[in-house]
């Protein structure tokens, strides 16, 4: 076996070059990990070259997925270390359980390589802190972490994003956040980490609702105070919360309400609303419904976004269309969409030698205000959100009421 690449960050290959894409290790084969397959195979910056698998089969399972785009099939390597050591990576994408994360992160960045971690960052906000710390350090050498949060790259996000650092909304006074979905029991009995603080690190808010809770934090700014309430009221032998409420309040004085379910039978979309003095913006299942900013009629200011290569480009004068009851947001052709847009992101900051638009910091921030909700819950009191932040609550075990 080869001994480990002394290679720094900023020798790594960079993309870009037709003769150089980056080369990508892929960490857990379960399926999230397809998706990211099939996007780094189809993407002209990157190209998987490595696979790790606690399971070797589902590692070789997913070697010839990559074989069936079209692309030269995989090394299956036994473990992180051997992988690095061969020298043929310069990318981990991690996308293991959220409980082994940051685990995996720590055995790719002494290594120099770059790094890809799926959401959340961790289910540990005090490991998360140490990690975003030293990821700050790594970065000045040009190593790039990122964590996915594909649902900022939407066209409608980005589009809401660019009118409240405009200032288009006036004061940003109020917003809500609400993911009404659905999750049966089978789905927590299909594997034994499902459901558990240890590896899921939660339930409908950390789970399925982190990237709504990311993108309220995202236009809303930092939080600074979180009251909150979670259940247990449909599902069984999990010991996570299926339903959560909670208020937030905002450094600019905003005010916020945050709802997650996955006791919402049959099913129904992710919705986050931003309002301010001088508008409004809607957005539901990813898609843009309503976007009113500055002076003029409402019905000139309805608009739909539309990606057009990689720009964002506004529909004046129509109602989008669609179902506003679709279910989870979860679509295949959407949902790697918002995956390869963030990875032409990620490509960028490698070739540039910068920060991507979600770093680590930026992941600990969302994290910690999930945590935040989970641990005003248990204490039955708002909570600080710098307090959560800073470790003042790192010792405090969640406890979730359960359904009489």
């Amino acid at each position: 076996m080869s001994t480990p690449s002394t290679t720094t960050a900023t020798d790594r290959t960079a993309p870009g070059r037709a003769d150089a894409p980056v080369r990508a290790l892929i960490i857990g084969c379960g399926t999230i990990a397809t998706l990211h397959a099939e996007v780094l195979t189809q993407h002209p910056d990157f190209t998987v070259t490595a696979l790790v698998d606690v399971d070797r089969t589902a590692a070789e399972r997913a070697a010839q997925e990559v074989v069936a785009l079209g692309a030269v099939e995989p090394v299956v390597y036994d473990s992180i270390a051997e992988a690095v050591a061969s020298g043929t990576v310069d990318l981990g994408v991690i996308c293991t359980p959220s409980g082994y994360h940051i685990d995996n992160a720590l055995e790719l960045i002494d290594a120099g390589l770059h790094m890809v971690i799926e959401k959340p960052l961790d289910v540990s906000v005090a490991k998360s802190r140490e990690f975003a710390a030293r990821v700050a350090r790594v970065e000045r050498s040009g190593q790039v972490v990122s964590v996915i949060s594909q649902h900022r790259f939407d066209p409608g996000s980005a589009l809401i994003h660019q009118a409240i650092e405009e200032g288009r909304f006036g004061r940003i006074t109020s917003a809500v956040a609400s993911m009404a979905w659905y999750r049966s029991q089978g789905y927590y009995d299909s594997g034994d980490w499902r459901g558990t603080w240890a590896l899921d690190g939660g339930g409908a808010v950390m789970n399925q609702g982190i990237h709504t809770v990311d993108l309220l934090r995202w236009f809303c700014g930092r939080p600074v105070e979180v009251h909150a309430h979670i259940a247990q009221l449909d599902h069984e032998r999990i010991e996570i919360e299926d339903t959560a409420t909670a208020t937030v309040r905002f450094e600019s004085g905003a005010l916020a309400v945050i709802h997650m379910t996955t006791a919402a039978y049959p099913g129904l979309t992710a919705r986050i609303q931003v309002h301010g003095s001088l508008g409004s913006a809607i957005q539901d299942n990813d898609e843009l419904r309503y976007f009113h900013a500055g002076d003029g009629e409402v019905s000139a200011n309805l608009r739909e976004a539309k990606t057009i290569g990689n720009q964002v480009e506004t529909v004046l004068g129509r109602r989008p269309g669609g179902d506003e009851f679709a279910g989870s947001r979860n679509q295949p052709d959407t949902f790697a969409a918002g995956h390869t847009r963030q990875y032409d992101d990620i490509a960028a900051a490698i070739r540039e030698h910068r920060r991507p638009l979600v770093t680590a910091e930026e992941a600990l921030l969302s994290l910690a205000l999930v945590r935040s909700m989970y641990v005003s819950a248990t204490l039955g009191r708002p909570v600080n959100f710098d307090d959560v932040l800073d470790g003042k609550y790192d010792d405090v075990t969640v406890t979730v009421p359960r359904r009489a």
